[in-house]
């Protein structure tokens, strides 16, 4: 159930780790590309820190709603597997929609390549529990999860949603390592996890 007070912040999970993101902008970015931004919200944040934002949604509907949030990001309908978007990003973000390309590591080298040398990659995604490890965290982002949705209110976004995930955290963590030398990657609660990575610079 979606509880939130007129003039109160939003609050969901996903909406929980966009500092993840926010945090991973390199000093010298400009540019951004939220992938299936949903909602609009953390394309929002992206355009209060830097110039020139755009995001991209394969759903009309959703992206008709996101484009009501600002008035300075350039909305895109689209496959970010094949649009042409003619340039590269000082920031290619993403949130909760890794998971929904049809190829882990297709969409993990496509991301990658839509960054500017010296720019930023950077993740939070969902995957499914399978090892002890996994499960401690899911104990805790339960937890968290009644914690914060009780002194917040819980906020349902309007975005389609793609359940269960097809990989699992270990087998995310591992095609990520292979496909993007040098990311970081962490485990999250709340049923999430991100990873950073920072391409080489030209040269």
């Amino acid at each position: 159930m979606s509880r939130t007070e007129p003039g109160r912040r939003r609050w969901n999970h996903n909406i929980h780790y966009h500092q993840v993101i926010l945090d991973a902008l390199p000093a010298h970015a400009r540019t951004a590309l939220d992938v299936g931004t949903g909602d609009g919200l953390l394309a929002v944040e992206l355009s209060e820190r830097l110039d020139d934002v755009s995001a991209i949604d394969a759903d009309a509907a959703v992206l008709n709603r996101a484009g009501g949030e600002a008035e300075g990001v350039e909305w895109i309908r689209g496959d970010v597997m094949s649009c042409p978007f003619g340039r590269t990003f000082d920031v290619v973000a993403s949130v909760a929609t890794l998971h929904q390309l049809p190829d882990l590591r297709a969409g993990l080298l496509r991301l990658a390549d839509l960054t500017a040398p010296g720019g930023v990659v950077a993740v939070v995604g969902l995957a499914y529990s399978a090892r002890p490890t996994d499960y401690v965290l899911d104990l805790v982002g339960m937890l968290q999860h009644r914690w914060l949705s009780w002194r917040f209110g819980y906020w349902e976004h309007s975005a389609p949603i793609v359940w269960p995930p097809p990989h699992s955290y270990s087998e995310v963590r591992r095609c990520a390592r292979e496909q993007l030398p040098a990311v970081q990657f962490r485990r999250l609660a709340m049923f999430r996890y991100a990873l950073v990575w920072p391409k080489p610079g030209a040269g």
